[in-house]
């Protein structure tokens, strides 16, 4: 099977040959530790070393070019330090948010999710109408740019494609949240509430153009929603307003989805999630990550519960990936019945923290190797 049979054999619970060996990705941090416990420095894939370290054999795929929409704001503001302190500086990033952050971290931190950074949120990009009238003036669905200058030869290129690649798009929760910040969202739900439709009504129809655009040369094998809007034991707004403001968004995007017959329509968010998957089942949704154990998600009862109606990706503990030996068996003993009942691809449920040694990485990806085929 190619890289791409395999993928949507598996998510789509088919028959693949073998389940898609994706372990998780590791944080600067992480990294830097792993150099110092036996990676090499001069390794750039640690995953297909840590595959070679286990006694694996076969030939990983390795993918290919994709099919990049940029949905991101057109122009950005200029990312600048405003204000430095003893131990912090204050910093306006890419995004229009002012905040604080450590004088470990320059802005390029709040850019790229190249570590863990904690940051004191001062000021959001959106605080009135006007701002908001600003703001859509960076969101042209029909400026050329947004999808790639060679997309005619990228396009020819992707026709015989034997990878899958994906279009991951910012969800109207995340979006509003970067314009509003998190508090002001939550309160403009109640206290503006003619405000928020008009920008949950303006991204609806913003990237379910964009992906329109993008069709017209490729179908990609999935479009992932980007979210994050869950706490450690609840959703960060009640099911019933996710239903009232957010799934008529989703909805429509399913809409867009399955007129370009894209056959995985996926959605990320952190947290516990147990309580939105019923909600995204009813968008057309059918393939979530990453699943995390620490906020009480469970894919072995949500499998129970959605049966083939859900497919996952993620679902494994970072804290057992950290424990390693037996813990680390048990976590996986414990998947066993969900890898092997197909709709999943186990990898680490986040980004994989620097309290996971190299040596246990290498024990947990020989391990995952095992039960996805690869050993």
């Amino acid at each position: 099977m190619t890289q791409r049979e395999r993928f949507l054999e598996t998510l789509l619970f088919g028959k693949p040959d073998r389940i898609p060996l994706q372990p998780g990705g590791a944080r600067e941090s992480t990294r830097e530790n792993w150099h110092q416990q036996g990676l090499p420095g001069n390794v750039e894939d640690y995953n297909a070393y840590a595959y070679r370290q286990a006694g694996g054999k076969l030939e990983l795929p390795t993918g290919g070019p994709g099919f990049p929409v940029r949905h991101t704001m057109m122009p950005e503001f200029d990312e600048k330090v405003l204000e430095e302190h003893e131990e912090s500086r204050t910093v306006q990033d890419w995004k229009g948010n002012v905040c604080e952050i450590g004088k470990e971290f320059s802005v390029e931190y709040l850019r790229n999710a190249k570590d863990f950074c904690t940051r004191r949120w001062i000021k959001c990009p959106v605080e009135n109408r006007e701002d908001w009238a600003s703001m859509q003036t960076r969101y042209d669905a029909e400026d050329p740019s947004r999808l790639p200058e060679d997309a005619e030869e990228r396009a020819e290129t992707l026709r015989e494609r034997t990878w899958p690649i994906q279009i991951n798009v910012h969800g109207p929760f995340w979006q509003l949240r970067e314009w509003l910040g998190f508090e002001n969202l939550c309160i403009y739900f109640y206290d503006q509430p003619a405000l928020v439709d008009d920008m949950l009504t303006f991204w609806k129809n913003y990237i379910a153009r964009l992906l329109e655009r993008a069709s017209e040369y490729v179908i990609p094998d999935c479009i992932r929603i980007q979210e994050d809007m869950a706490y450690k034991n609840y959703s960060m707004i009640s099911p019933a307003m996710v239903r009232e403001k957010l799934l008529p968004v989703w909805c429509e995007w399913g809409d867009v989805v399955r007129k370009m017959d894209v056959p995985v329509y996926a959605v990320d968010s952190d947290g516990y999630v147990g309580e939105l998957i019923p909600i995204w089942i009813e968008a057309g949704i059918n393939a979530c990550d990453p699943l995390e154990v620490a906020a009480g998600n469970d894919i072995v009862a949500y499998r129970e519960r959605f049966g083939q109606k859900m497919a996952f990706r993620g679902g494994i503990d970072k804290r057992a990936m950290a424990a390693g030996g037996g813990v680390l068996e048990q976590e996986l003993q414990r998947l066993k019945p969900v890898i092997d009942g197909g709709g999943y691809i186990p990898s680490c449920d986040h980004a994989v923290p620097p309290d996971v040694s190299w040596p246990n990485y290498v024990q947990y990806v020989k391990r995952l190797a095992q039960l996805t085929g690869w050993l």
